[in-house]
């Protein structure tokens, strides 16, 4: 469909409001959402709730945006979900229908033993220093900006990501595998 000045152009030639801007920037965030909303909760289908209920929460509260950098406020609003999340998990504790019985979804990866080994490793981050490590290694966040989304000084950031970025390399040369040697 051809776009005009004013709006999309239907075959007619006429036009047709566009699409609503905000809603487009949001659509332009959700690769970056889903990305943190998957290391947030540590799992896809739990990620997908995460980023569901922050869309929800970000299209129903778009009249409290001042305009100022969306994509911080989107990512504020994911934290504060998953905080909320976690305390309210923590109190009321579930047992997932998978871990009842005992199964487990096999997984399709180049090299799934490494994969693996990483997901240990960043789950046995805390889930404030995987997400400082996420918002700033994989999202390319700014540490004020954390600091800003998180409401924490800025040291906080700095000295959590220091430990993340530590106990990340530690785990993942602890768990290196030793290569075999042929019996003599």
């Amino acid at each position: 469909m051809p776009h005009g000045r004013d709006g999309l152009k239907n075959g007619a030639g006429e036009t047709i409001s566009s699409p609503d801007p905000f809603e487009d920037k949001i659509l332009a965030l959700m690769p970056a959402l889903r990305r943190y909303s998957r290391s947030l909760a540590r799992s896809d289908t739990d990620g997908e709730d995460l980023l569901q209920d922050c869309v929800e929460k970000v299209l129903a509260r778009r009249m409290q945006w001042r305009g100022v950098n969306l994509r911080a406020w989107a990512f504020t609003i994911m934290t504060n979900l998953y905080r909320n999340g976690h305390r309210h998990r923590a109190r009321h504790p579930e047992v997932e229908f998978d871990q009842a019985l005992d199964l487990r979804a096999e997984e399709n990866n180049a090299d799934p033993l490494e994969r693996q080994r990483l997901v240990h490793a960043l789950e046995r981050l805390s889930a404030d220093n995987r997400a400082v490590l996420m918002l700033v290694v994989i999202e390319g966040y700014r540490y004020q900006d954390v600091a800003d989304m998180m409401e924490i000084p800025i040291g906080t950031v700095m000295s959590r990501l220091s430990r993340a970025r530590r106990q990340l390399a530690e785990a993942m040369k602890d768990d290196n595998v030793i290569a075999l040697r042929r019996p003599k």
